[in-house]
């Protein structure tokens, strides 16, 4: 059955519910005018709650599974059929904006109530879920919901303490959630044929190029590096700058590199020194030893590796050079992730219906695409943000974007759930 593309009036009425129900999920928080919300909170409990009151409304079969995630399914022609997944995350982190997760959550109902109030059904059913902690703020671990689906929980998470000493598993058992039940959230490779995310782009790109709309081509890898230059301190007004090893200068150097030759690169690829200790940090002592932080970032492995490897021989380089010693130590590495080349072809097209052109381009942040992923084809679809501004009260769409959005969402949604696959 072919329903077409939404027309924008009808666009238009449904953005409208979208803003308003992100600020009434806005308004659940724990500080009053500072959104915050934690996984397995009262506060998540209450989001879920409401999430759920619209899904029932749009006509879907509503539950909360053994890890919190809210959940709705809106039936196919026939009972049991396989799904197409939609849904974000309705966490926040701290003194959040109220699009990031939220908004991808709240679009994604708004096409089955599209479905609903026409009676349609199609060959495959419609699900949409709302994962309870993609940010990882209170416990530190991140994609809590969507590795519930997925079924891949290592079996240290219950265990783990938020800074109240709080565990995993006693933060479910406040929630009416038992540990010993997170296997049941998994859900098997055939109940869906793919995920679909809608987000805020969380960057400038879409804005600087005038378009609403973008499709995702992959979720960036990322490897985080804790790294040191080791020189010598001494006194700053006796040691001639000939004979200095001077820390701070090395560390400068390298950091002056790392921007220059990132820029340099094609493919996307980002570098980031966000943190720097220099020690012993007084005002007329020459630095002996500074730590600081590396965060190189990519949409392919292999180029992201290679960065890395040409940023770290230099510093090796400039340490040796100067007499000092380098270190690197890596704590943290997560693989590219490539959405599926059939979904982004409908993101892409259903995009280019709407505004007329689409633009491909990367994330450079994570999602719960990436777990979702390891079962499961995904794609993605961005939505413009004003200044690429995320993770800020600042943090904002345009109501008529969200109406291109939505137009758009139910346009992939005709062209895989109307026809019954990829």
């Amino acid at each position: 059955m072919n329903y077409g593309l939404m027309d924008a009036g009808t666009a238009a009425l449904a953005a409208a519910r979208v803003m308003a129900r992100c600020d009434a999920l806005a308004e659940i928080s724990e500080n009053p005018g500072a959104l915050t919300r934690v996984y397995l909170s009262p506060e998540h409990l209450r989001a879920n709650q409401l999430v759920g009151a619209w899904m029932t409304a749009a006509g879907m079969q509503v539950w909360q599974d053994a890890v919190g995630n809210i959940c709705g399914r809106y039936e196919a022609q026939q009972a049991g059929a396989p799904a197409l997944l939609l849904g974000s995350h309705l966490d926040t982190v701290r003194n959040a904006g109220r699009y990031d997760g939220m908004l991808g959550v709240v679009t994604a109902i708004e096409t089955v109530q599209y479905l609903h109030d026409r009676g349609l059904r199609l060959p495959l059913a419609i699900e949409i879920v709302g994962f309870g902690d993609e940010e990882g703020t209170r416990f530190g671990i991140t994609l809590l919901g969507s590795r519930g689906l997925t079924g891949s929980w290592p079996a240290s998470w219950p265990d783990i303490t938020d800074a109240s000493g709080i565990s995993v598993a006693q933060a479910m058992q406040a929630a009416g959630l038992d540990a010993q039940a997170i296997a049941s959230a998994a859900r098997p490779v055939s109940d869906f044929i793919g995920y679909l995310e809608l987000h805020i782009e969380q960057g400038p790109c879409l804005e600087q190029a005038g378009l609403a709309l973008g499709a995702v081509s992959a979720i960036n890898g990322a490897q985080r590096l804790n790294c040191a230059f080791l020189g010598e301190a001494g006194h700053a007004g006796t040691v001639p700058m000939g004979q200095r090893k001077d820390a701070l200068a090395a560390a400068a150097e390298w950091i002056v590199f790392i921007e220059q030759h990132t820029a340099q690169q094609s493919g996307s690829l980002v570098a980031t020194v966000g943190t720097l200790q220099c020690l012993p940090g007084a005002v007329n002592v020459i630095p002996g030893d500074v730590d600081l932080s590396l965060d190189v970032r990519g949409p392919d492995d292999g180029a992201l590796a290679a960065l890395l490897e040409t940023l770290l021989h230099q510093g090796r380089a400039i340490a040796e050079r100067r007499g000092l010693q380098f270190s690197a130590e890596k704590y943290y590495h997560i693989a590219a992730t490539h959405c599926d080349s059939a979904l982004q072809n409908v993101v892409q097209q259903a995009v280019t219906r709407v505004q007329g052109s689409s633009l491909t381009l990367p994330s450079g942040a994570g999602h719960d695409a990436i777990a979702i992923a390891e079962r499961w084809p995904v794609a993605m679809l961005f939505v413009r943000c004003h200044q690429g501004i995320s993770h800020h009260p600042a943090e904002a769409v345009a109501e008529a974007d969200v109406a291109q959005a939505i137009q758009a969402y139910v346009e992939v949604v005709h062209n895989v759930a109307g026809r019954g696959a990829l």
